[in-house]
């Protein structure tokens, strides 16, 4: 982490998890035991249906509530869809998009997370934007390539004004609820990669100000060897998440020094 440059940011994804009722008890655990997070911005992006309980439970807390997708349109005949309005409307500040499970089961493509990041933007709303390659693109030795065609289409037309309003976060596919996990030095180095990627396009002083999170199988016993990379700003956690005890021990670990 490098706090000096850009801010530290651990979100939980709950992904298809957790009913409003059970929303509401998860803040009940976690509230008395979260620690002042001086350093570190904390999310939690629910599901569409629990964003209200989410919302009115963390109000009094220094947690930051979003959602796990939105379409690109802000209106129209896409039945069983939720634009960025709407989410910003209902008190999320955050919004996930380009996860592997929406390009994997849902069709979402490099393209429409470009439609998207505009949409969260033009909203008010920052955008985590998931990019990462699977296991047969790394050992194939494509994943560089793959991870500037994704940070690159997913940019493509954000104003360097903006850019400071955009999260990356790195998820391998191959370390997604596998319980695998690149170790430290690989996600660095990707993230590392990132970082130069977004310098050729922006510069360096904009390069610097992105926050890049790592994603895949982050816990509470690898959080804070990966956090204390230079290049790793932060968590996306899926299934850590679910749990306060757990979820408290990584928002620990990126508040240390």
């Amino acid at each position: 982490m490098n706090r000096r440059y850009r801010k530290t940011v651990v979100a939980g994804n709950w992904k298809m998890n957790k009913t409003p009722s059970e929303t509401r008890a998860f803040a009940e655990k976690l509230k008395p035991l979260l620690a002042r997070t001086k350093w570190c911005e904390v999310v939690l992006c629910v599901p569409y249906v629990d964003l209200p309980a989410a919302v009115k439970a963390f109000r009094d807390s220094r947690v930051a509530i979003g959602a796990q997708n939105l379409h690109y349109e802000p209106s129209g005949a896409y039945t069983g869809e939720v634009s960025a309005d709407m989410l910003r409307d209902a008190g999320a500040r955050y919004v996930i998009v380009g996860h592997s499970e929406r390009r994997q089961y849902f069709g979402e493509t490099d393209l429409t997370v470009n439609k998207k990041v505009h949409a969260a933007l033009g909203a008010g709303l920052i955008p985590i934007v998931c990019v990462g390659e699977s296991l047969e693109q790394r050992e194939l030795g494509v994943t560089m390539e793959l991870i500037a065609l994704q940070v690159k289409t997913a940019l493509a037309g954000v104003p360097a004004d903006r850019l400071r309003k955009v999260v990356i976060a790195y998820e391998p596919i191959w370390a997604i609820g596998t319980g695998r996990t690149a170790t430290a030095e690989q996600a660095n180095e990707v993230n590392e990669y990132i970082r130069s990627v977004i310098r050729k396009l922006y510069g360096a002083r904009a390069a610097r100000s992105v926050t890049r999170q790592y994603g895949g199988s982050m816990n509470a016993k690898n959080a804070a060897e990966l956090l204390a990379q230079p290049d790793v700003d932060g968590g996306l956690i899926g299934g850590a998440s679910l749990n306060a005890e757990e979820f408290l021990q990584i928002i620990k670990a990126a508040n240390q020094e």
